[in-house]
């Protein structure tokens, strides 16, 4: 339980912040080609939806457009509704400042898994509110997990993280032949190294694990991945819960007193 509090509670160490990156990378990984599946769109990544704009405002195809800025806007909304929960958070001196958005990302999901089916309607941004729901989790996830280690870790796109391993990848294999000092040599951040390659790992993972559920599953599949959120984020929330509930019963028994 103690360890549960700490990959979400207030106090990080880098890793924590590996130990939670590689568990919401999985999630990621099983939301995004699972919600593939079902609506036929990655929602975990804006990129595709940014060039989908573009190059339907050239094709004349404004469903499309319509439908790309719905997903854009869902997602961006996601990230700010973190940014407002967490310094919500903060401003009240609450262990849950991170909770608070993996909490509502878990209710959003068992909503998603139990209500998939009803939620697949039409929106006015011509895109199913599935695919609304899945884009605003997502936001929801990424701005949570690079506030957490001030966007050092990705957990919903791999694309700066396979450039990072990369980069790291370089340096591991260059050849020092010509440095004159020990200080010059080219070396690789291995820790660098094994968080990106567990990001990486973890969301193919996740990937595989969504893809299959889904396929057989169906929208029920995503009810365990809400649990997991939800178990993540309960132990700080109830900390917090019994520490107001300690200063209310302090403050009735001085209230008493005088």
């Amino acid at each position: 339980m103690r360890r549960l509090r700490h990959l979400t509670g207030q106090h990080r160490t880098p890793t924590i912040n590996r130990l939670l990156g590689g568990v919401l990378a999985f999630n990621a990984g099983a939301v995004n080609a699972g919600g593939f599946l079902l609506v036929s769109m990655y929602t975990s990544h804006m990129t595709g939806f940014v060039s989908i704009v573009a190059d339907n405002l050239i094709l004349g195809n404004l469903t499309l457009v319509l439908g790309a800025v719905g997903a854009l806007l869902a997602f961006t909304m996601g990230a700010a509704v973190t940014a407002v929960l967490v310094n919500w958070a903060r401003h009240r001196h609450l262990r849950s400042e991170y909770a608070l958005p993996l909490l509502l990302e878990a209710v959003l999901l068992l909503v998603f898994g139990l209500l998939g089916a009803t939620l697949n309607r039409q929106t006015p941004f011509a895109v199913p509110l599935t695919v609304l729901v899945l884009a605003f989790t997502m936001g929801l996830q990424n701005a949570l997990v690079s506030k957490i280690s001030s966007s050092q870790i990705r957990t919903t796109h791999m694309t700066g993280v396979i450039t990072d391993l990369g980069i790291e990848l370089g340096k591991m294999f260059y050849w020092n032949r010509s440095a004159r000092s020990v200080d010059s040599r080219v070396r690789a951040n291995r820790i660098k190294v094994r968080l990106f390659g567990t990001l990486l790992a973890m969301f193919v993972a996740g990937g595989l694990v969504g893809a299959a559920g889904f396929k057989y599953v169906g929208f029920v599949w995503v009810v365990p991945l809400a649990l997991m959120l939800l178990t993540l984020s309960l132990p700080p929330l109830y900390a917090d819960f019994r520490r107001a509930a300690r200063r209310k019963a302090l403050a009735l028994a001085l209230k008493e007193g005088a």
